[in-house]
């Protein structure tokens, strides 16, 4: 009977042992290179620390959004959150209702902030899709127990049978009539940004989805569509992204996930934010940032068990990350004089837990951030940001819970 019993549990061990090395390509040996993803003619991304790069590339794209914008020059930057997308996604919705959403020359997207990023670019038009992404069912296929994730990623590093849900989710809105119109908003100068985390470089990449737009074709969107993946892959939630890459004749496979791993959110790469660098075509530029989290949180009790212990930390991490990433943020803009605005959850918003994708829960988010939008109660400066933050958050007992920004 004891043997009996020792079997599965042994069974359990013996395909952990076998199964958590999956067999891959080596990645590119060295940490700046010039590596092509496969099916592309021309490079598509900068490593945000690759100073040479971008100061070679930054003078076309800033005189590209500048072409591009109708008086002033928009920016958007979107920062990761889990479940808290819908919350973005809600604010944008909520600023086409009210008329009063800019046509954003430059859109960067981290993690949940990158599957916005894309509608983001593309405009009103493109609020059915966006919607339907955050608040219909097939979002709640990403709900699952944290115990159960990281047992199937350990078993399974790549997904079951190399299927995921987000990557289902995720291509089941990049189309050919999605690619074709980034594609079409690119040539005009205006830029789409996403980053994800070089696993291998433990490095933030910042992808150029436009010009993988335009190269066109079943690689591009292919690319297009696993850059999405990759930027809101969690690790120990879902499955790396492995992308493929030529250089110098050799192959080689990149491991790419959550972007949120090394960058919260970003308005531009961090070796611009740290290094001196002429970007003065930014001068006078606005600068919307949208938070799908909580920069400060109620207290709770935090369970004595794995999981739940796992959940917080990554969570304290997350709000800690973004916290700092929002002061290089600030010290950026006032360099170049641009005028910063804030959005974020409030702490006393009953959010609960970044991985409750159930359509309740992301429902009523979207709807919240899309009714406080339409009032014109979405904006806040950094002064009124940090203002709000520094009150303790007091947890709304059933009660409406006061919009981000006061009344105008």
């Amino acid at each position: 009977m004891r043997i009996r019993r020792s079997l599965p549990l042994g069974l359990a061990f013996a395909l952990l042992a076998g199964c958590v090395t999956t067999p891959r390509r080596p990645a590119p040996p060295t940490l700046i290179d010039a590596a092509v993803p496969d099916g592309l003619s021309t490079n598509v991304r900068l490593l945000s620390i690759d100073r040479r790069h971008f100061l070679q590339q930054s003078p076309l794209l800033l005189r590209n959004i500048r072409r591009a914008a109708d008086g002033s020059l928009d920016i958007l930057a979107l920062s990761g959150g889990g479940s808290g997308g819908a919350f973005g996604a809600g604010a944008l919705v909520g600023l086409s209702r009210a008329h009063a959403r800019p046509t954003f020359e430059l859109v960067t997207g981290v993690s949940a902030g990158a599957l916005i990023a894309p509608f983001a670019f593309l405009g009103s038009d493109w609020d059915p899709q966006l919607t339907s992404a955050f608040t219909g069912q097939a979002s709640a296929s990403l709900q699952r127990s944290p115990l159960m994730s990281v047992a199937s990623r350990l078993l399974f590093p790549q997904g079951f049978g190399r299927h995921d849900p987000l990557t289902a989710l995720v291509d089941q809105y990049v189309t050919d009539t999605m690619i074709a119109a980034v594609a079409r908003e690119h040539a005009k100068g205006r830029r789409l940004i996403v980053a994800t985390t070089d696993l291998d470089k433990q490095e933030t990449v910042l992808w150029d989805m436009g010009a993988i737009a335009t190269q066109g074709g079943k690689a591009a969107r292919e690319l297009f569509r696993d850059v999405l993946v990759a930027s809101a892959s969690v690790p120990g939630v879902f499955p790396p992204v492995l992308i493929r890459v030529h250089e110098g004749g050799r192959q080689y496979e990149e491991m790419h996930v959550d972007g949120g791993v090394t960058t919260s959110l970003f308005a531009a790469p961090l070796i611009a934010q740290i290094l001196p660098a002429d970007l003065g075509l930014l001068n006078g530029a606005h600068l919307y940032v949208i938070v799908n989290g909580q920069l400060v949180a109620a207290p709770a009790s935090t369970r004595l068990s794995t999981p739940a212990i796992l959940e917080r930390s990554f969570s304290a991490q997350t709000t800690y990350k973004t916290r700092e990433t929002l002061v290089l943020t600030l010290g950026f803009a006032d360099r170049y004089g641009m005028q910063l605005r804030i959005s974020e959850i409030p702490g006393d918003y009953p959010f609960g837990s970044f991985i409750d994708f159930r359509p309740r829960h992301l429902r009523a988010l979207f709807d919240y951030a899309a009714a406080c939008a339409a009032q014109e109660r979405l904006w806040m400066t950094p002064a009124q940001s940090l203002h709000r933050n520094l009150e303790p958050p007091r947890p709304s007992p059933g009660g409406p819970v006061a919009c981000p920004a006061p009344a105008p």
